[in-house]
């Protein structure tokens, strides 16, 4: 049966071009996922300023709360208490332990710098003086420039200057200050931002590891795993990498096995005349099947192939627009070694095995007295596997619409809301031919008013291949169903989030600084004639330790930092118990939902754990009303700025007084200060959805690759099934039809599949939209442009009908009379 499957493919090269592309592109794609996912596995960072060290010690990065499964990440660094210096040096094994202190040190010249730390932490890289000398108080020892030159730091706010000392070849961007300098400088001197050790030769390093790891509960890092304390935030992207690829790349896997089935199913429904003839001359079903397997292996092996080249490109694209929009780590190095190779060509091949399974059962099934005569009938499309399974994905559809309504809250109900699209869609598919005669009976009306006797026929032709009419309505329906609900989906959280904060945002401009802003500043701008309030802003995240039914998630709590204000301040949020005016030391002001979830009303404690595990007792002062699912806890903007990376305040939240414009003298303030620069409260809202946009483009993004893939189903379909009619066509023109008439009857065909299409993806991502837009924004209609639909829906018309049109034309060019075959 193989050579006959090897003479198949031969001769019907057209028929199986479509299932060839489809496994193509989806080996592609998986393949792309599979390497972000093993790159975040990895997360690997070569080290350099740290280099020179065999291991390297931090804080532990995560914290597990009182009673709870999953441990909390932690955003900000958590350092190594400078105590346990001494500790970790006499450690057997251990023959140097040196200190780093890392603090934002940004020049505005040459040579280009943003990060400063102690001169005694550079033999912890391969840093070597090649001129000058160590640096004195007031001295600093830079990679590159000349001895003896000035050099002006911005640092914690403000401009310092020094002298270069000596120069000292290295990784670029980094300063080393004289070690008293230093403690000054940084925001927490009781803290290392890490320690490196140099093990004494002969020393077991694992063993060593092990024994420092005991030491209050620290991480040790070794090996390439030493670039990670450099860069903490790398560390933070790898969660996010790994469930973006695998969200996505589970996606991606069930569009392909989807598309591949019903690209290879419908190559063998077009077969049928084959299949009858072969059952009718004595070819067993095991011979059939075998050879409809070996045909999808035959076309299956060569696309892997083919698509590996792609597959590996598409992941280095993806993984670049992911560093490049803050979602990935740039100094991540990129991996896509043989696993995720082997997952996408897996996930083709089993994908094509399956779908010449299915495809072959009934083929294979059937009788060959009555081989023949079905071949030119409808085959049925009702099977009790199939019914099931259709109802099961639409009851699981149901089931998550249910959740999503009426559990879930906030942005937390995407997780509900998400998968329901592909239940929806999958129920809607398996069970296509009773939505599509639906559907059609709707729309046959104002189509056949319209185009009258070609919309006659078309209706007609329609109705008599329901199942024909049903797998060229599938993929349109797909695409338009997926793409609209996740691209809604999206823009609804967006507007949601950034409505519940601008509600109650009263500051009408924002000074923001890279470095920093001093409370000299600060001071300064409260003093600014026209400046009824001004208040440091800081963000950060923290995790709530008691009372434990706190309404945060493991991904820990949303932390904001305000100066303590009256009536008048800045802070937005909305009192409905205490005041902001004793917001000072340890306090904090929490939503309203949370006083009365957890009983712990104003003058009640609560304790937390702050972005870098520092664990802290707070006195409630106030409580504010908040929109479910944006709840945060809102304390001193020095408490929070204290327990940061860098212990700085980036934004001063400014509100003018009545009939006041402060903003000329607010930029001449910033002109006096380096660095800082002023902006308007639509800044300071889309610094709040920051994160919300990323996450958006990437959906887009990735969105936006399934329904390129999905349009290739679209038109793998089409052109097929269009080619299949060649006899038809002929048939109609033979009888007195030409070929204006043939492509007019064509024309109002696509457009009933197009609206077929359309609605029932319509349908499915409303089935999606509407309880997660009540939820996420309070009422059932998606926010978003009118445009990304209308867009969707004619990228969907514009493929229908070039699909039909374009293969039909070239098809009628052949004379009437010329004899055709199937493909």
């Amino acid at each position: 049966m193989m050579r006959l499957a090897l003479r198949t493919l031969r001769y019907r090269k057209s028929g199986f071009l479509a299932t060839f592309v489809a496994v193509v592109f989806g080996t592609a794609i998986v393949m792309a996922c599979g390497g972000l996912m093993e790159t975040g596995i990895r997360s690997n960072v070569a080290p350099q300023r740290l280099a020179a060290t065999s291991l390297v010690i931090t804080g532990n990065q995560s914290h597990l709360r009182p009673g709870a499964e999953d441990a909390t990440p932690l955003p900000e660094r958590v350092g190594v208490p400078t105590t346990l210096l001494p500790h970790i040096r006499s450690t057997p094994g251990v023959q140097s332990a040196v200190g780093d202190y890392t603090f934002t040190a940004i020049t505005s010249g040459a040579p280009v710098v943003a990060e400063g730390h102690n001169w005694s932490s550079a033999v912890l890289a391969p840093y070597h003086l090649s001129s000058g000398h160590a640096p004195r108080s007031g001295q600093v020892v830079v990679p590159s420039g000349k001895v003896g030159q000035h050099l002006t730091f911005l640092i914690n706010g403000e401009p310092r200057t020094y002298t270069v000392s000596g120069i000292a070849a290295g990784p670029a961007g980094h300063a080393f200050f004289n070690d008293r300098d230093a403690e000054h400088l940084v925001q927490n001197p009781a803290r290392f931002a890490d320690i490196g050790v140099q093990v004494a030769p002969g020393t077991d390093l694992d063993k060593l590891k092990k024994q420092l790891e005991t030491i209050d509960n620290l991480t040790v890092r070794a090996g390439i795993d030493r670039g990670l304390a450099e860069h903490p935030d790398a560390e933070s992207h790898r969660t996010a990498l790994i469930s973006i690829a695998g969200s996505f790349g589970g996606i991606a896997a069930m569009t392909m096995m989807f598309v591949v089935t019903s690209t290879l199913a419908l190559a063998a429904q077009h077969r049928e005349r084959e299949f009858a003839l072969l059952r009718g001359i004595g070819t067993t079903p095991g011979q059939v099947r075998r050879m409809i397997l070996g045909e999808a292996l035959l076309v299956s092996l060569p696309a892997v192939a083919l698509g590996a080249l792609p597959g590996f490109f598409l992941g280095r694209f993806l993984f670049d627009q992911l560093a490049s929009h803050g979602v990935a780590s740039p100094v991540v190095e990129f991996y896509q070694g043989l696993i995720p190779f082997a997952a996408g060509a897996g996930a083709a091949v089993l994908a094509a095995i399956g779908a010449a399974l299915i495809a072959a059962r009934k083929s294979a099934k059937i009788r060959p007295v009555e081989a023949l005569a079905e071949a030119s009938l409808q085959r049925r499309w009702f099977s009790w596997i199939r019914l099931f399974f259709g109802l099961a994905a639409l009851g699981g559809g149901l089931a998550l619409l249910i959740v999503t309504a009426t559990v879930m809250s906030g942005p937390l109900a995407a997780a509900t809301a998400g998968p329901s699209v592909l239940c929806w869609a999958i129920g809607v598919a398996l069970l296509g031919p009773f939505w599509t005669k639906l559907v059609l009976a709707i729309w046959r009306w104002p189509v056949q008013a319209l185009t009258r006797v070609n919309g006659r026929l078309a209706i007609r032709n329609l109705s008599a291949r329901s199942v024909a009419l049903s797998a060229a309505v599938t993929p349109v329906m797909l695409a338009v169903g997926i793409s609209t609900a996740n691209l809604y989906m999206q823009t609804t959280q967006v507007h949601a989030s950034a409505t519940a904060f601008t509600r109650d945002l009263r500051a009408d401009a924002v000074l923001v600084s890279d470095a920093g802003l001093s409370a000299k500043l600060l001071d300064q701008v409260r003093a600014t004639p026209g400046v009824a309030s001004a208040s440091a802003y800081v963000r950060s995240m923290g995790a709530v330790d008691d009372p434990r039914n706190a309404p945060f998630d493991e991904d820990g709590a949303p932390v904001v930092g305000v100066d303590a204000q009256g009536a008048d301040g800045t802070a937005p949020v909305r009192l409905t118990a205490g005041s902001l005016t004793g917001l000072s030391g340890q306090t904090v002001a929490i939503p309203e939902s949370m006083a009365a979830k957890t009983n712990r009303g104003v003058g009640s404690d609560i304790t937390m754990t702050l972005g870098d595990g520092t664990t802290v007792k707070l006195k409630v002062v106030a409580t504010f009303a908040a929109d479910r699912g944006y709840e945060t806890l809102m304390l001193p903007a020095a408490l929070v700025a204290a327990h940061t990376t860098d212990g700085l305040t980036k934004q001063i939240l400014v509100r003018a007084a009545p009939n006041a414009d402060v903003r000329p003298a607010l930029a001449k303030l910033a002109a006096a200060n380096p660095g800082v620069q002023v902006a308007d409260r639509d800044a300071l809202v889309a610094t709040n959805v920051e994160d919300l946009q990323t996450q958006a483009w990437v959906n887009y993004m990735l969105v936006g690759m399934l329904i390129a893939y999905t349009a290739v189903s679209v038109v793998n379909t089409l052109v097929s099934t269009t080619l299949r009619r060649r006899r038809e066509f002929a048939l109609q023109r033979l009888t007195g039809s030409t070929r204006f008439q043939v492509l007019r009857m064509l024309t109002t065909e696509s457009t009933l599949i197009t609206l077929t299409g359309i609605t029932l993806g319509t349908a499915v991502a409303l089935a999606c939209l509407l309880p997660y837009s009540a939820k996420v924004s309070g009422s059932a209609i998606p926010t978003g442009p009118i445009w990304i639909y209308l867009t969707v829906a004619a990228t969907a018309a514009a493929l229908t009908f070039l699909s039909t049109l374009i293969p039909a034309t070239t098809a009628l060019r052949h004379p009437a009379t010329q004899p055709t075959h199937s493909d």
